[in-house]
């Protein structure tokens, strides 16, 4: 709330106020019964009415002070928490994201932070006001009465025991439900982007009982709050009761016997009337500031946890495109088998490189070290002989560009996945220039809104073959010089495949070129082919060459023309 401190302070003034107004109320009943109905005083009599309504309007004007500050205040932490969140998520490395389901992501920023909200602002009004209103009541109490006021504050042991052990419970069932939220997002994520394979594999009455288990367990753990937290509170309300009809029957013989007025007898038993309250509120806020904390702790897990390492300071305008891996070994985890296994690889400026080999030979992985997506185990990669670890990282990205087999596109126009990351205003005749290249012209034209054209999410009006196109689009604008086609057409069409590989063409010339790809026809005109096995690299060549060799290359060359 450090941020936001003139208003935070502005509402705890108010909270305080209104705090502090609410033990009057008991006080001016002395002077209203024993001056106004008991002596008659004309003057208590006047001022008496007045003096109540004022007490009445400043409680009204502070307490809706207070409320409204505290939730603007409330309402921009949540903001700020959103937005530093985001802008983490942004930073995270690749193995964080992989690891993290999108539904327990989605729920740190919908449910998790909407709970800090509550506990910053709800439990904080409860927590101050109801605070002092208790002191002001025990203070006044104890000026009317400090004997019997005396007995009251015996079950204060009490009452700390029970929070004590309903809050452990409380926190322990918050970490759970949200959990639990999680899992019910992630879920729901799998579903929408599942729905055809869902329909067509007939799996509804599946993801039924799967989401009703989940569900059920999201009202399993509300319940378990709330029995815990309503529990306590007929047993706190039971203590103050029993401690309260103590000192009425006290109060009651003090009365009989003249040591304690009428007025004094009403103001005392309205002070302890009224403490039950906020008695009662300080005891149930304990619920939401127990989801709160433990709210708190799964959004500050997000915030603390290491961004990318980034600590290149070595400037580069525009790469050569020269690249070099040394002796590059590669694993995702500790103990887990090596993926890449001494990679030693020159590529010069300009030259068109294919990746072939079986599937989990390590050919994304490889490529996947090149932009620091992850950052290889052992060895070093360089660019223009400079190690990509000495680069900053916007640096180092600003010097690839990146057509995938998933394509993916933002939902927005089509004028604005295709200048994505420019950062600056591209001309529609740059536009059109670069749609002509990719092939893309054509069918954009065609549609009513043209470049304006909304493409959905994840581009779901477009078809494979258009979505690729937009991306090679993306890419020319892009105009990085060092470009990485991750199988940019093994699941197209004939015709789109043509109209792909054209684009494709264009986009190679005068760029390093890495392409990963199954479809072996597609990399013949490769200036050199590396084969990799079990992450090792075990033929480079031409086309030519490795069939000439008669070894995996032409293994596979030979196993893909007899099946076609």
């Amino acid at each position: 709330m450090q941020p936001h401190k003139r208003i935070f302070a502005l509402a705890i003034v108010a909270t305080i106020i209104a705090g502090l107004v609410e033990p009057i109320l008991p006080a001016l009943m002395k002077p209203l019964l024993d001056g106004s109905f008991v002596d008659k005083d004309p003057y208590y009599i006047a001022v008496m009415p007045l003096i109540i309504t004022g007490v009445f309007l400043v409680r009204g004007l502070a307490g809706f002070g207070a409320k409204v500050g505290l939730r603007w205040v409330g309402t921009r932490v949540v903001m700020d928490l959103r937005q530093a969140m985001f802008d983490k998520l942004l930073l995270l490395p690749d193995r964080r994201l992989n690891d993290t389901p999108t539904g327990v992501m989605l729920a740190k920023f919908t449910y998790n932070v909407n709970e800090v909200m509550s506990a910053s602002t709800q439990v904080l009004i409860v927590l101050v006001k109801d605070t002092l209103t208790v002191i002001g009541l025990l203070a006044w109490m104890l000026y009317l009465d400090w004997k019997l006021s005396l007995i009251m504050l015996l079950s204060a042991p009490l009452i700390a025991i029970v929070v004590k052990l309903v809050s452990k419970r409380l926190r322990r069932h918050s970490h759970a439900l949200q959990q639990s939220m999680g899992e019910m997002n992630r879920l729901l994520d799998e579903v929408l982007s599942g729905h055809r394979e869902i329909k067509i594999f007939g799996t509804q009455d599946y993801e039924h009982q799967r989401f009703r288990k989940t569900n059920n367990w999201v009202r399993r753990f509300n319940m378990k709050l709330a029995v815990a937290a309503e529990a306590s509170t007929p047993i706190v309300e039971l203590l103050v009761v029993i401690a309260l009809a103590v000192v009425i029957y006290m109060a009651s013989l003090r009365a009989a016997s003249d040591q304690l007025t009428v007025g004094g007898f009403v103001s005392l038993f309205g002070a302890m009337a009224m403490m039950l309250a906020p008695i009662k509120h300080l005891i149930k806020i304990n619920e939401p500031l127990q989801r709160g904390l433990a709210a708190a702790h799964s959004v500050f897990e997000l915030l603390d946890a290491p961004a990318e390492a980034d600590h290149g300071t070595t400037p580069m305008v525009r790469a050569q495109g020269r690249l070099q891996f040394i002796q590059v070994s590669h694993r995702y985890e500790t103990g887990q088998d090596w993926v890449l296994r001494a990679i030693d690889l020159t590529v010069q400026p300009g030259e068109t490189i294919a990746l072939v080999g079986p599937s989990g030979s390590g050919k994304t992985s490889l490529v996947s070290l090149l932009p620091r997506f992850y950052d290889a185990s052992r060895g070093r990669i360089l660019l223009d002989g400079i190690d990509i670890q000495d680069l900053p990282l916007a640096t180092l990205r600003a010097q690839f560009s990146w057509v995938g087999q998933q394509v993916i596109l933002f939902n927005d126009t089509l004028a604005a996945n295709i200048r994505y990351g420019t950062g600056r205003d591209v001309s529609l005749e740059e536009l059109e220039a670069v749609a002509e290249q990719a092939n893309a012209l054509e069918f954009i034209q065609r549609l009513p809104a043209g470049f304006e054209t909304q493409v959905g999410e994840n581009g779901i009006k477009l078809s494979g073959g258009q979505r690729q196109r937009i991306a090679i689009a993306r890419a020319l604008i892009k105009d990085a010089p060092v470009l990485i086609l991750d199988e940019a057409t093994s699941a197209l069409d004939t015709q789109s495949e043509r109209l792909v590989q054209a684009a494709l063409e264009r986009l190679r010339q005068g760029r390093t070129t890495l392409i990963i790809a199954h479809r072996l026809s597609t990399v013949e005109n490769a200036d050199r082919i590396v084969v990799l096995n079990h992450g090792q690299i075990v033929e480079v060549g031409s086309h030519a060459q490795l069939l000439e060799r008669n070894g995996m290359y032409a293994n596979l060359y030979q196993v893909q023309l007899s099946g076609a």
